[in-house]
């Protein structure tokens, strides 16, 4: 690899530096991850269609006052002081 320096700066590949390396110097090293050659175990989705299920919906907490009319956000959950 060569330097490809223009009006005093090096603008070439990153590999003229260094190789790639850790920020304690030693060698980055390729992780495999899950195998997704097959469309059976990539984990996709489509606008709001997932190929996954959603979790279920939470239902612990406690009704709160006062609410009216309101139709969505009566439980009230986490420390009430």
């Amino acid at each position: 690899m060569y330097s490809k320096k223009v009006m005093g700066k090096e603008v070439g590949n990153a590999a003229v530096y260094a190789p790639p390396h850790t920020m304690t110097g030693k060698p980055v090293k390729a992780n495999s991850g899950p195998d997704h050659s097959d469309a059976g175990t990539v984990n996709m989705s489509v606008g709001s269609i997932s190929r996954y299920p959603a979790p279920a919906a939470k239902t612990t907490g406690i009704e709160t006052r006062g609410n009216g009319a309101a139709t969505k956000g009566r439980i009230a959950r986490g420390p009430m002081a």
